[in-house]
């Protein structure tokens, strides 16, 4: 689970003397330009000495805490907080907040923990926490047990997990320029406005490093480096989601007469089953056609992906009525599902050290060029997703699984921040 800590693989760029954040403040007294919303608050407190609100701003969105990978291969369940004596004799401890994170290193990692599991779990011997060090939103509180129980009853008044996400994150400062790089973390835009992650940074943390690791396994399986590989490789490829659902998008395609007109339902259907038939004759070799009832099945199978036609039909409805789809508009790929699939994959990696920041460029830079090669806009590519996510998921019930990415790409399209508004599709 923490083979990263024996760093077999990292490159030699993977290693940096930013292990902690350093961030000065403008030379010229002019206002610091903080990283995102969170730190421009903090920044803003800061300044006016107001702790209180200060705290509770922590108190809603949680922190970061720095661990060696050393200190948690000797105790993977508890890890010691990290702390440093300074000069009086007090030791310090300190946190950031997800804004002011550095680069990843091989050696040391970024656990989230909200306020409250911080005041529950303080070390007696450990007397300041300082948020932010060397940042212009740097702030020192004590650690007694009056103020640790201001810091429980904020987080019990204040924290709602469930609040963080479904929202657009994006950082000002440290996001890669104009290109394929952006273009491809902006093909991850669903997730990340999902769990209200920053959407355009290269130095990826997510919702901290085992949480990372624990996200990988529960949801894809992926348990170390090669599996991670295996996952990314095949995203990018487009070989996760069943390939009989572009296979029935393809058909409608093949008998498009150009005209501008629906096609005939009956002749899409028809087409799916001629088509499948025709290509398990073509792979048997035999010369034989089959005919229906000559292979129970295959004739299954046929009546499944003629079903399809039907669902997918349905579902476009839906998407025109909700302004997913133009009145007259219509899914031609589901390509996307697994391309914004594979944008967020490479992070994950990332955050769990499976991926070095070279396979995390070289993973968004492909999600990119294969989006573009599929459709022409970030509404083609959304539709896409969409359709994507409720044929795996949603089974025609247009439940949370449609809702909520439904309320994501309204945001998307729509909000003046979202990487849809500022990053051209083509």
């Amino acid at each position: 689970m923490y083979a990263a800590a024996e760093d077999e693989y990292a490159a030699d760029d993977e290693y940096h003397d930013e292990v902690f954040p350093v961030v000065p403040a403008p030379a010229d007294g002019s206002p610091w330009q903080a990283p995102a919303d969170l730190e421009e608050h903090l920044y803003e407190l800061a300044l006016a000495d107001d702790g209180p609100t200060y705290l509770r701003a922590l108190a809603v969105a949680g922190v970061y805490r720095p661990v060696p990978l050393t200190d948690l291969a000797a105790r993977p369940d508890a890890p010691p907080l990290f702390s440093v004596e300074v000069p009086d004799g007090r030791r310090v401890a300190q946190v950031y907040t997800a804004g002011l994170l550095p680069p990843p290193h091989p050696d040391l990692v970024y656990e989230y923990v909200t306020l409250g599991t911080l005041a529950a779990a303080w070390p007696e011997d450990v007397d300041v926490m300082v948020v932010n060090a060397r940042t212009p939103c740097e702030q020192y509180f004590l650690t007694t047990d009056e103020e640790r129980q201001v810091w429980a009853d904020l987080h019990e008044e204040h924290h709602r997990a469930d609040r963080l996400g479904d929202r657009i994150e994006t950082r000002r400062t440290g996001a890669p320029g104009p290109g394929p790089l952006l273009h491809g973390l902006a093909c991850g835009a669903h997730l990340c406005y999902a769990n209200g992650d920053a959407w355009n940074t290269l130095d990826w943390h997510g919702a901290g490093y085992s949480n990372e690791v624990a996200r990988l396994e529960e949801w894809w399986g992926v348990r170390d480096r090669e599996e991670w590989q295996a996952v990314q490789r095949r995203l990018l490829e487009g070989e996760v989601s069943p390939w009989y659902w572009d296979f029935v998008l393809g058909a409608r395609t093949a008998v498009d007469t150009g005209r501008g007109t629906a096609v005939d339902p009956d002749l899409w259907r028809q087409c799916v089953e001629v088509t499948l038939r025709d290509r398990v004759l073509a792979a048997s070799g035999s010369g034989t056609p089959h005919r229906p009832g000559d292979d129970p099945e295959l004739d299954q199978f046929v009546a499944a992906l003629r079903g399809l036609v039907g669902k997918v039909l349905r579902y476009e409805a839906r998407f025109r009525a909700d302004g997913l789809l133009p009145a007259d508009g219509r899914v031609r790929t589901v390509a996307a599902w697994d391309i914004g699939r594979a944008s967020k994959m490479a992070r994950w990696g990332r955050g769990a050290r499976y991926a070095t920041r070279a396979e995390l460029a070289s993973a968004l830079t492909e999600a990119s060029r294969a989006a573009r090669s599929a459709y022409a806009s970030w509404e083609e590519f959304s539709a896409g997703y969409v359709l994507g996510r409720c044929l795996h998921f949603d089974e025609e019930e247009f439940g949370s699984w449609y809702t909520t990415v439904l309320h994501a790409h309204r945001a998307l399209t729509t909000d003046p921040d979202s990487p849809w508004r500022t990053v051209a599709f083509s």
